[in-house]
């Protein structure tokens, strides 16, 4: 049978352009032994992905010119030459953008959703981006009832989550969003305060937040949030550093933040993190996010984008703002 994909067609210099990417259809081979064939339904598409697409050193390898981009994942399976699986059964992996992909079973996973929770959320809430919130807060943050935990980027999948789970603990949140709309969202989510970084400048905004400073920043924007947090930072504050999303399209390397000695001043930590190396720790979160969703305390937002062919315009999306809570392009 055939698949559509979707592919890397040139490395980008600054911001992705339509032009970045390509289209083709392929020829699948039949799933052999030990292997399925799954019907992708959901696609995820992440900020991470753009350092894939140079060809430098990270932590995952770069995409390939010419080849399909790759993320995660949720799909029917069509056709089982496994006991493990069956036709109808709904699983997760690191997925080609495509529509069709024969998969070996070992690289899969069920996904069973409850009741009143689509399949969609192990993209979000219950998958990578879930995950990253509960670890970075819970194993780096060390949150303790009562202090000021403030999270750049908090209207994204990542920082919704992390705010959520904050306030569970009992802490006052506050959480920078684009927008009067999204910090609005802010307060619905539970937040103590929802700041619109664009109305003003963040350093001020912020310190008007938290007038005696934050306990646990969590970084997922980079820039003049990380400055804005490191001068609003208390004595011994930790820094769970998650992305930088505002220097990924930049052409030129930015200067770091004028203020970094607040670092040495108020003897801060900050810890960067990578929650592929956690993997021990997806059952306990999955328990955990499942009981909480279940009862109400941690609600998510996605935005879905129709169609393989607009998966392209649902990642440049990623750096205009255009998605509240998780992005996810649905086949």
């Amino acid at each position: 049978m055939q698949a559509r994909q979707i592919t890397l067609a040139s490395r980008p210099v600054g911001m992705p352009t339509a032009e970045t990417f390509g289209s083709r259809v392929v020829e699948l081979a039949p799933p052999g032994d030990g292997e399925v064939l799954v019907r992708w339904l959901f696609l995820s598409v992440d900020p991470y992905m753009r350092g894939r697409m140079n060809a430098a050193r990270s932590y995952v390898p770069p995409f390939e010119v010419g080849e399909p981009l790759v993320g995660s994942a949720v799909g029917e399976v069509v056709e089982s030459r496994s006991a493990a699986f069956a036709a109808g059964d709904l699983v997760m992996s690191m997925a080609s953008w495509s529509d069709y992909e024969v998969k070996p079973v070992h690289s899969l996973r069920r996904v069973e959703p409850a009741e009143g929770v689509s399949a969609s959320a192990y993209l979000g809430v219950l998958g990578m981006p879930g995950f990253t919130a509960y670890i970075g807060l819970t194993r780096f943050g060390e949150p303790k009832a009562g202090e000021v935990l403030f999270v750049s980027g908090a209207a994204g999948a990542v920082g919704s989550t992390v705010g959520q789970i904050a306030k569970l603990m009992g802490l006052k949140v506050i959480g920078s969003a684009g927008g009067p709309a999204k910090a609005a969202r802010l307060g619905e989510l539970g937040f103590d305060v929802g700041i619109d970084y664009r109305s003003g400048d963040i350093v001020y905004l912020l310190a008007e937040a938290a007038p005696d400073g934050i306990d646990v920043y969590v970084g997922n924007v980079g820039g003049s949030h990380l400055i804005a947090a490191l001068e609003a930072s208390r004595d011994y504050a930790r820094f769970v550093m998650c992305g930088s999303i505002s220097g990924y399209n930049s052409k030129a390397r930015e200067p770091g933040p004028w203020n970094l000695f607040r670092v040495v001043q108020r003897r801060l930590t900050l810890r960067g993190f990578i929650v592929s190396d956690h993997g021990s720790a997806i059952g306990e979160f999955t328990e955990k996010m499942s009981g909480w969703i279940r009862a109400g305390e941690v609600k998510y937002d996605e935005t879905i984008v129709k169609g393989l062919e607009n998966a392209p315009e649902a990642f440049l999306g990623l750096f205009s703002g255009a998605n509240l809570g998780k992005m996810v392009v649905e086949l």
